[in-house]
């Protein structure tokens, strides 16, 4: 709910880093395609887990990088 602020720091909700786990074969996907600095920077910092045969990658970022990714 982007209209509620957090008591201390008066951070809206929608500015508050959130982590997501991304399939490794999307996170191979967006290496290739064309990304701002903004979002390889993310890309890059992203920590890989290890999942069976493949892993996915735990990235923590602000809810409007998450949006820009998936718009890729």
């Amino acid at each position: 709910m982007p209209e509620h602020v957090v008591a201390n720091g008066g951070t809206t909700a929608t500015e508050l880093p959130v982590a997501l786990d991304m399939p490794g074969r999307i996170s191979d996907f967006l290496r290739a395609a064309d990304l701002d600095d903004v979002e390889r920077a993310v890309l890059d910092h992203g920590v890989t887990v290890r999942r069976g045969e493949g892993y996915t990658l735990r990235i923590t970022t602000v809810p409007r990088v998450h949006r820009q990714l998936l718009d890729h």
